[in-house]
């Protein structure tokens, strides 16, 4: 299990009828791979998570296994609401080989600080799979505090966090942390945000869980390499050439963009599960515009 480097939330390809496409799940799944990155996350947030059912994200999980075959890290969207059904999804993860759960903090009901721990701590004595935290609050309404993070990180399974918070100074104070209680060698730390992983990784942060290397795997793993290699010269070349890209996959509510670049680029299908519905036409002439620009189309 490799947690450092690039790893990708990927989109779910659905057909026409609305269900899973799988041979295009497959095929995206091959081409990631195929262009350099570390790791696959299937069913998360990018990969429209919220709107697919229990049997369809098991499925997805099914066949992220399969299709991988350990040639790169295996991560599965594995969170809740509700820490039975967190519970549920992080032993279903477990029993068919996923190297990683991924772990969203609970939605919704905004659990207080003590909530967050023991709902993540049933998890980490109830289950044997390393478990990945995943800490966003502008989709959750709540933020783990550092030293909520750090004594989390203590538990044996608690493993790495995806940080999507994009407070730096609350970074850097994590970071801090785990250093002085000797966490920083056992607990890896990932940027969840795509145009702050140069500073992030500068900082500690050993990786980037990405929405834009769906559509542009090798360079973004180039620029996340740059960063392990300590030349963050070039790194920061990297991440302005790929600036446009990355900001314009949040053009309109993920994944419509990187879904529709997609397309565009032959892909696969653009299709959406509702709420999220298609991209304006202006957008959509931006997102291409800044795909030619980037010799993708």
């Amino acid at each position: 299990m490799k947690l450092e480097g690039t790893h990708v939330a990927m989109v779910t390809p659905f057909t026409k009828d609305n269900e899973i496409d799988e041979e295009r799940y497959r095929s995206h799944i091959d081409f990631l791979i195929e262009n350099g990155v570390d790791g696959l996350l299937a069913v998360g947030t990018t990969g429209e998570s919220a709107t697919i059912s229990h049997d369809e994200h098991k499925k997805i999980i099914d066949i992220l296994i399969d299709q991988v075959d350990g040639r790169v890290t295996t991560l599965a969207g594995a969170g809740s609401n509700s820490t039975a059904e967190a519970k549920e999804l992080v032993k279903y993860a477990e029993n068919v080989g996923a190297d990683v759960a991924l772990v969203i903090t609970p939605y919704y009901n905004k659990p207080q600080q003590s909530g967050m721990y023991e709902h993540f701590k049933i998890l980490n004595d109830t289950n044997d799979i390393p478990i990945m935290l995943y800490n966003v609050p502008s989709r959750t309404g709540v933020d783990l505090s550092v030293e909520t993070i750090c004594d989390l990180a203590c538990l044996d399974n608690i493993v790495s966090i995806k940080e999507a918070n994009p407070n730096l100074d609350k970074f850097a104070k994590l970071l801090s942390c785990l250093e002085k209680d000797g966490l920083n060698d056992n607990f890896k730390v990932l940027s969840g945000n795509d145009v702050l992983t140069v500073p992030m990784m500068a900082q500690g942060a050993v990786g980037l869980i990405s929405v834009a290397a769906n559509v542009d795997p090798r360079r973004m793993s180039n620029m996340v390499n740059k960063c392990l290699e300590n030349d963050f010269s070039t790194a920061s070349k990297l991440a302005y050439d790929l600036y446009d890209l990355m900001d314009v996959m949040f053009i309109e509510a993920s994944p419509a963009p990187a879904k529709k670049a997609l397309e565009l680029m032959g892909n696969m299908n653009g299709y959406l599960r509702m709420p999220i519905n298609e991209m304006s036409t202006d957008n959509e002439e931006i997102l291409k515009n800044i795909l030619i620009k980037d010799n993708l189309l």
